[in-house]
């Protein structure tokens, strides 16, 4: 390792937490933490110049790969005009260009409206609020509480882990935040004091830190039906599925179902810098209008960010440009293909381009694959023991496979 590589590791050892990370076997003198210094297209290379392909995207961001010159030529040249102003008070060209864009990509959905803030979380957060804030000033008082999924995830800001089914992420604050009631299939729905629930949230299709779990087909559908007949609004989280992820631009289409809110953010910019959208109706927004004390009082003091604006507009662009959406269906089919043929393991859940390998053996066993699959070019992060799988849309039919025979190799050599 080159000497300012070294010191550097140094430094990050001695100043750095990392989040979700056991930080003892971090700062062992031992342990050489891998350092990612560039990419192009589906690969990353680290300090000694070896290449990986990015089997998650970069925490599942990451939309057309790395350094796309179109995504940088739009960041590069609202850079040269200003990076940042307040959105409080003020407004910006990209921000108004990116919000006619995002209505048109379902322009008979009416999701007419685009609230930004800065990442999943926030944008769960808003739409709760404005759930909560919209009841009351419509007259409804009594629906207090969010209706969620188990082992649902929502992100980790207090509100919206509250939400969350899944123990680990929540900390020590389980008993703070949002009132939630959970069930964990349709059956359920008919059993609850609908009069009671403001809103409901799910992660349409699949539930993404539980493990890649698939959710029946129809679940969604039966979703949006009660909750149209029961007055109760409808939160779609597709913070990770949005963006053809699933194979169609938000899963939400899978099953024709228009949600009161979407939830939009990682790759949303293309994976390139923090932004988020809570997307809502005319009817909603209008019911913050009127007196000043029924505006929404919620924002952050990167809301907008006008760098974050233009990678978003350079995203659509090559969705456009590339046709990436038509191209996607033979890669979704090989990339279930390929799945299907990897042994070793209890089971492979696809969902478009999105893949949970789940392990059969001692804990630890999908972090040991996960390092032997660095060694043959692959890096990803698992969820315990079920391995993830999503790379960027613009993998080839070639890379696939690579990537597919390295997690093969990976998984062989941590068996054996």
């Amino acid at each position: 390792m080159p000497e300012d590589f070294s010191q550097l590791v140094r430094t990050e050892k001695r100043h750095i937490w990392h989040p979700f990370t056991p930080m003892d076997p971090w700062c062992d003198d031992a342990h050489e933490p891998l350092m990612l210094v560039s990419g192009k297209g589906c690969w990353l290379r680290d300090q000694h110049g070896r290449d990986y392909i990015d089997g998650n995207s970069s925490i599942w961001t990451n939309i057309h790969g790395h350094s796309h010159p179109t995504i940088l030529a739009f960041i590069r040249s609202q850079l040269e005009r200003v990076a940042h102003t307040s959105f409080l008070g003020f407004t910006h060209a990209p921000a108004a260009q990116l919000a006619h864009e995002l209505v048109h990509l379902m322009p008979e959905s009416g999701l007419n409206r685009v609230f930004y803030s800065d990442n999943g979380s926030t944008a769960i957060e808003a739409a709760v609020r404005m759930a909560f804030q919209y009841h009351r000033q419509t007259g409804d008082h009594l629906r207090n509480t969010i209706l969620a999924f188990e082992n649902g995830y929502h992100g980790d800001t207090l509100g919206a882990a509250s939400l969350g089914g899944l123990g680990l992420f929540k900390g020590v604050a389980n008993d703070f935040g949002y009132k939630v009631v959970r069930v964990s299939r349709a059956e359920q729905l008919e059993k609850l004091n609908a009069s009671e629930i403001a809103a409901a949230i799910i992660e349409p299709l699949i539930q993404g830190a539980a493990g890649m779990r698939l959710w029946p087909p129809g679940l969604l559908k039966q979703l949006r039906e009660w909750c149209s007949a029961s007055g109760v609004l409808l939160i779609a989280d597709e913070v990770m599925t949005g963006f053809g992820r699933t194979g169609k631009l938000f899963a939400c289409q899978h099953e024709d179902v228009v949600p009161d809110f979407l939830c939009l953010a990682k790759g949303l910019t293309g994976g390139y810098l923090p932004l988020a959208v809570t997307m809502t109706t005319d009817c909603i927004f209008d019911a913050f209008r009127g007196d000043p004390s029924r505006a929404f009082y919620y924002g952050h003091s990167y809301t907008a960010n006008q760098l974050g604006c233009a990678a978003a507009l350079g995203n659509l662009q090559v969705f456009r440009d590339e046709q990436t959406m038509l191209h996607l269906a033979s890669k979704v089919a090989r990339f279930g293909e390929l799945a299907a043929t990897l042994s070793g393991v209890a089971d492979a859940r696809v969902c478009g381009m999105i893949a949970g390998i789940e392990l059969s053996g001692p804990v630890g066993l999908g972090a040991k694959v996960c390092l032997a699959a660095r060694e043959y070019g692959l890096l990803t992060r698992p969820i315990g023991n079920v391995i993830v799988l999503m790379p960027p849309l613009c993998v080839s039919l070639l890379e696939l496979e690579t990537m597919f025979a390295a997690l093969q190799r990976a998984i062989d050599t941590a068996l054996a």
